[in-house]
């Protein structure tokens, strides 16, 4: 695929924006990782999935010449398919994790804002630069008030201005933020622990938090004794429990 690398082993597909230096997001990029990530979706063997970006940034965001000549109706379009890209990371069944290096800017920073973590170089630097080039920062940029903060996005999204990720780890905008030579490193921690748990009790986790986020909590909570009810379908909880009562009556022994 032009400007994506699809990896799959072991469990783990790996999705890399490849279009150097910055990875800039193009509409036919954005079109080609909305379907990749719809193929990854369907695969059963799929556990979790890592988002990363080669050379020297995850992404600088849009390509703001793709965006300069828009009329209206065009801004729509373009800004809808953005849309639906995030959408399709959001909606993967198993864990996602952002690799973030160098940058990770508006467009860009709203991809990794679609995955469930954003494991960070400490030099990179995220923001959402739009209001400079003219326009609002939109779609996953919603999310901003509820991981850092009303005042907190206003700087982001009023000011336009980018902090790096040991800022942004203290506001929690990314989980961790570590020295960039230690970086794969905990991206693989993050992997192996996701693959180390039952799966599908994994699958049903996350599915719920997609729901608590956007329903009351009444409904959340109902939902909640629905998917603790199916877990028992599935057989992982007897062979789970018991693996955990075995090893506590080694650690007694």
């Amino acid at each position: 695929m032009t400007g994506l690398v699809v990896a799959r082993a072991d469990g783990v597909a790996r999705v890399t924006l490849a279009r150097p230096p910055l990875n800039v997001l193009t509409p036919d990029l954005i079109g080609t990782l909305d379907t990749a990530v719809r193929g990854v979706a369907a695969e059963a063997g799929v556990r979790v999935v890592v988002l990363a970006g080669e050379g020297r940034a995850f992404s600088a965001g849009v390509d703001v010449r793709t965006m300069r000549d828009l009329d209206p109706a065009g801004a729509r379009a373009f800004i809808q398919r953005l849309r639906a890209a995030i959408a399709a990371i959001e909606s993967l069944p198993v864990p996602t994790i952002a690799r973030l290096h160098g940058h990770a800017l508006g467009g860009a920073l709203e991809l990794a804002l679609g995955c469930d973590l954003r494991i960070a170089a400490a030099s990179c630097r995220l923001g959402m630069p739009e209001v400079g080039v003219g326009i609002p920062s939109v779609i996953h940029a919603v999310l901003l008030p509820g991981l850092v903060g009303w005042g907190r996005a206003a700087e982001l999204l009023l000011g336009g201005e980018s902090i790096d990720a040991v800022q942004a780890e203290r506001w929690g905008l990314v989980n961790r933020a570590v020295p960039e030579a230690e970086l794969d490193a905990e991206v693989a921690r993050w992997v192996d622990r996701f693959l180390t748990l039952p799966a599908e009790a994994v699958r049903l986790q996350k599915a719920l938090l997609a729901r608590w986020r956007r329903t009351d909590l009444d409904t959340a909570m109902t939902e909640s004794v629905d998917a603790f009810a199916r877990a028992y379908t599935t057989g992982e909880p007897r062979a789970a429990m018991d693996r955990f009562l075995a090893a506590g009556r080694s650690r007694a022994e």
